[in-house]
């Protein structure tokens, strides 16, 4: 049932909104200011992130300028659906670290009523779709690209290289194992 009222709001309940990028683009940064607003508005909300996400906290949803805020540790989304207590808002970080039904468990929750927001990186370090991201594209009402900046020449980055040579797909790594490259300077490095 879609309501009169949501159609004057661009964000609003029974809906899926998708912030991707790369790595240090500011996609952790804008989920927490959504959230912030969420919480100012006096919205129950409800925060998950992926077992395996452990970089800067355990429990914590952490950006890279140190910006934090409680999570649920779940280890696959379906799980989310079991543990969610009527929130009007659920936020899920690191979304490309999902490996079951992302979208489904997404879709279930905007179908309640639920304001869905998720973060992730859309593209993996070779520079091809990562993990459910493209499916959650393909559902969402409302989608957020954010840029970094190109470490090697200071254009729009839209790539995460990886500077190590390990070659798994997911290795968690910070600004020591990854750099934000545009384009040109992506496809010179590979």
């Amino acid at each position: 049932m879609f309501l009169e009222s949501q159609l004057n709001h661009p964000m609003q309940s029974g809906s899926i909104e998708v912030i991707c990028g790369s790595m240090f683009s500011g996609k952790t940064e804008e989920l927490l200011r959504r959230l912030k607003r969420a919480n100012f508005a006096n919205l129950k909300v409800e925060i998950y992130k992926p077992l395996v996400d452990t970089r800067y906290d355990n429990k914590k949803i952490v950006s890279h300028d140190n910006n934090s805020i409680n999570s649920i540790i779940v280890g696959k989304s379906s799980d989310i659906l079991s543990l969610t207590k009527n929130p009007e808002v659920v936020a899920i970080d690191e979304a490309q670290f999902f490996t079951d039904d992302l979208s489904d468990t997404c879709n279930k929750l905007a179908a309640k009523g639920i304001r869905v927001i998720i973060a992730g990186l859309d593209m993996d370090f070779l520079g091809l779709p990562f993990g459910k991201i493209p499916s959650l594209l393909a559902i969402a009402e409302h989608v957020t690209k954010v840029h970094a900046i190109c470490q090697d020449c200071g254009a729009i980055a839209n790539y995460s290289f990886r500077t190590t040579k390990e070659e798994d797909l997911v290795d968690l790594g910070e600004k020591n194992n990854y750099k934000p490259l545009c384009r040109i300077c992506f496809n010179k490095n590979v």
